[in-house]
């Protein structure tokens, strides 16, 4: 599993927020447009293309997009 590849797949979950600001340094929840919606668009993409289950726990202790990704391959 790529974190490139993670961060693509995190921003295409977004509809007006410019895919510049995506990185894995980024701290997701400092974006205008993140919301609980998108948390659980996010846990189910993750399910889908990792076959991980994120906690609802784990979400909230994940500030950057890194930190998530981290969390993810501690599942794998």
């Amino acid at each position: 599993m790529e974190i490139q590849l993670f961060v693509d797949q995190f921003a295409n979950q977004f509809d007006e927020t410019d895919p510049s600001e995506f990185k894995p340094e980024t701290c997701f929840r400092d974006l205008d447009e993140w919301n609980s919606f998108l948390a659980l668009a996010i846990m189910a993409m993750i399910k889908t293309e990792y076959d991980v289950a994120v906690t609802a726990q784990e979400m909230r202790d994940a500030q950057t997009i890194q930190d998530l990704f981290n969390i993810v391959q501690s599942h794998i």
